[in-house]
């Protein structure tokens, strides 16, 4: 199949975009403070936005005499042109994130409705690997795990937000604002090769910026079906289904060299201080697989910054525990 038509010089595209949308008011941008957190060997980044607590809902349709239907923002035969980026292919388009908190951000959406809780098509990987390509290409200086990381919830308990499919698109430069210089984080997708690296368990392949289509979505199954296997303690009878509603959830990571899976158990975990009150519920999304994690409260911020070992703990809660992993920064878990 040829590659996927992506809009010329991307990069350039989206971010004229996301400066005249957050200029005209079209979009709405939080600002977040970050903080690098050690989890084992790894440095996550802690980020507080304490304005996301006031996001504007959602509108709902309905009406006296219909009962209420979800608000779907991708519900639409031509994107609202403040928001929309450009087609990718024949059956997926981008559009801006209307509430970012990374600048930049982009969702790559089907043009027709495709459930989010299923297992994902070839087009829509392939699609995807077309925006990466298109990044890294026009990018002068792309970081050092690619100019793009794309995430994708899938499932309940994988922090997904809307059921219309939609994969996410964060430039990593954007991602490293804030950091201090010197920073120690990098891309956390690019290390899962070492599946003890985080404390929860994750399956791994190398891929190529030119993957044919078959290949990448081959890939993907595998990774699926370990993922199935592992949710269910490794004693799975037979083969996942490859088509239809998922059987678990997941987050899926992918960067110009790796495509992740990370099978998931729940969207969030308690938050407590040092004296054991519980302050909030860390919520995370396939961001985790970059290596980061967002609070919205300051009781949260604080509590956290306070006891580095819930962060850690929060993380083995929502996936499937990776037993290997050992936490080197001799916090208590």
């Amino acid at each position: 199949m040829a590659t996927i038509k992506v809009p010329a010089r991307l990069p350039e595209l989206a971010k004229a975009a996301f400066s005249k949308a957050l200029a005209d008011g079209d979009l709405f941008y939080f600002p977040t403070q970050v903080q690098d957190m050690r989890v084992g060997s790894l440095s996550f980044q802690l980020r507080f936005s304490p304005s996301l607590a006031n996001k504007p809902k959602g509108a709902s349709k309905s009406s006296a005499t219909t009962p209420s239907k979800p608000f779907d923002p991708f519900e639409y035969t031509t994107p609202p042109p403040p928001l929309f980026v450009g087609d990718v292919g024949p059956a997926h388009f981008l559009v801006l994130n209307k509430f970012a908190i990374v600048p930049g951000h982009l969702i790559l959406a089907t043009r027709a409705y495709r459930a989010q809780t299923h297992i994902l098509e070839a087009d829509d990987l392939h699609a995807t690997l077309a925006c990466l390509r298109a990044f890294e290409e026009h990018e002068a200086a792309p970081a050092e795990s690619g100019a793009l990381f794309a995430f994708f919830n899938g499932g309940e308990h994988s922090g997904a937000s809307q059921p219309h499919r939609h994969i996410q698109l964060l430039p990593v430069a954007a991602m490293r604002e804030g950091l201090p210089a010197g920073s120690p984080w990098s891309m956390l997708a690019s290390r899962l090769d070492d599946a003890a690296v985080a404390p929860f368990r994750t399956f791994a392949e190398k891929i190529r910026l030119d993957m044919p289509r078959g290949e990448l979505h081959a890939a993907y199954l595998r990774l699926y079906e370990q993922s199935v296997r592992a949710a269910a303690g490794d004693e799975m009878v037979g083969e996942a289904a490859t088509t239809g509603e998922a059987a678990i959830s997941y987050n899926l990571a992918m960067t110009r060299d790796r495509l992740v899976l990370c099978p998931r158990r729940a969207e969030g975990a308690d938050i407590t201080d040092e004296d054991g009150k519980v302050v909030g519920q860390l919520a995370l999304n396939g961001t985790m697989l970059a290596g980061t994690a967002l609070v919205k409260t300051e009781a949260e911020w604080d509590a956290l910054r306070g006891n580095p070992a819930a962060l850690t703990a929060a993380l083995k809660m929502v996936g499937v525990a990776q037993p290997r992993f050992v936490d080197t920064t001799g916090n208590k878990l």
